[in-house]
């Protein structure tokens, strides 16, 4: 895989991620309505009863600098009842809405840390969620735990409520570009409880590592490495560090200049690609790894890969229901968001009105461009709209021959693939059809850079 400095400068710029479409930058804020959001939501549970709910909870006892997440950092426990409390009346709103009964795919606690909340309460939020519902055939249940914080009752409690899936934020193992994030992590614990999980009888173990951390090096890239090694987690998500201090203030506590260079984060990458190959794991979508029995696996080879707002999944489920402060939900041609703010979400919630702050009514023409960069993003795989205007299309057949010239894209056949190195920057290839860029332009301070 070979990449120059001069093609690292050029596709060096500030991408969404497209864990959507529309991002969230270019909802139309102007003519959403709440209302014809939760009917496109009704029609939806209607033709296909299926959902997945995300539950945000975002308490933490420590902030860790890196994290662009909305979070609230307390050591104050008694805010855990209380807001368990919220999300299921949240839950009775929604459920009070449906035309019939939903059926639940997935359930996925993310944060924040959801191991914050005791066993008990996290015991009452899931049952409270489930009372009278139906789960699908094959169910899903999944959590991210921060090691510091997760205790053997807590698996043992998770495992008895159905989920089987957990997400080990690790980040990095070294030391330095610990402290850097503040971060007190030490391998011992994270293998501890990974054990633990297994021997509990999880059969999924993901883990999160992050490259382009400031003080990381190629060195202690190396070094986590060797650790993962002994974890033989079944998928890790090696994300790429996203530095907008103007949106996550901690970020602010270092500088660019203790952050790895363009080429240095190219290179880690490369570096951690090439060992995760010859350890076994395969390379899915851009940023995740999985053994090849693990389900991520069979779904990318099966064409069945999916995106959201977690990132690459196996779930299908063409409705994701948000619930909690800040949690975004996808109604399939609609987005809503709820308030940030922890007061603002559950005073709305007791005031019996969904919490929904702000959203996006889909076109036809988003529906249409949402399909073909999510086959960008999941399949690495390039088909153009046929009902584009001939000033995007010509700009679209420019970029392709482009990308072809600089390694990124290959013919297959009669399709147009992503190479190795266009896997990396596939975040690029995919913005050449997103219509909101091309008529808005990049802009700074929006997006993260795409390496």
């Amino acid at each position: 895989m070979t990449i120059t400095p001069e093609l690292l400068a050029k596709y060096e710029i500030s991408l969404p991620r497209y864990t959507s479409f529309p991002t969230l930058p270019h909802w139309d804020q102007n003519h959403f309505q709440p209302s014809k959001a939760i009917q496109l939501l009704k029609n939806q549970v209607l033709l296909d009863p299926r959902v997945s709910l995300y539950i945000h909870l975002p308490f933490c006892e420590s902030l860790c600098t890196f994290c662009g997440c909305n979070k609230r950092i307390t050591r104050n426990h008694q805010v855990e009842a209380p807001y368990i409390q919220s999300v299921l009346e949240e839950w009775k709103l929604y459920k009070m809405l449906l035309p019939t009964q939903p059926v639940i795919s997935h359930i996925h606690l993310g944060g924040g840390t959801p191991t914050f909340f005791s066993p008990e309460q996290l015991t009452i939020l899931i049952t409270g969620l489930l009372n009278g519902q139906k789960t699908a055939e094959e169910y899903e249940f999944s959590v991210e735990v921060h090691p510091n914080i997760c205790t053997t009752k807590h698996l043992k409690t998770l495992y008895n409520l159905g989920f089987r899936r957990i997400s080990v934020g690790i980040q990095d193992f070294d030391p330095k570009v610990l402290y850097s994030i503040n971060r007190n992590q030490t391998f011992e614990k994270t293998r501890s409880i990974i054990e633990e999980a297994r021997n509990i009888g999880f059969t999924g173990i993901n883990v999160d590592l992050v490259y382009g951390l400031p003080l990381q090096t190629l060195d202690s890239i190396a070094y986590t490495l060797e650790k993962i090694e002994k974890l033989k987690p079944h998928r890790i998500a090696y994300y790429a560090y996203a530095h907008v201090p103007w949106k996550s203030k901690a970020q602010r506590r270092y500088t660019e200049k203790d952050l790895p260079s363009s080429a240095d984060r190219f290179n880690m990458f490369l570096f951690a690609r090439k060992w995760l190959l010859s350890t076994g794991y395969v390379q899915v979508g851009m940023d995740h790894f999985a053994m090849p029995h693990d389900p991520l696996s069979i779904a990318f080879k099966a064409g069945k890969l999916n995106r959201n707002f977690m990132g690459y999944t196996t779930d299908i489920s063409p409705t994701l229901i948000g619930l909690g402060a800040s949690s975004i939900s996808d109604f399939n041609t609609a987005y809503v968001q709820n308030y940030k703010e922890v007061e603002t979400y559950q005073s709305t919630i007791a005031s019996g009105h969904l919490a929904i702050e702000k959203g996006h009514l889909l076109t036809e023409e988003d529906v249409t461009n949402k399909r073909h960069i999510m086959d960008v993003m999941c399949k690495g795989k390039i088909k153009l709209p046929n009902d584009l205007s001939p000033e995007h299309l010509a700009y679209i057949e420019e970029k392709i021959t482009e990308f072809i010239n600089d390694g990124l894209l290959q013919w297959e056949n009669e399709s147009l693939v992503a190479t190795e190195a266009g896997l990396l920057l596939i975040r690029n290839i995919a913005s050449i059809m997103d219509p909101y860029l091309y008529r808005l332009g990049m802009r700074d301070n929006v997006f993260s850079k795409s390496i």
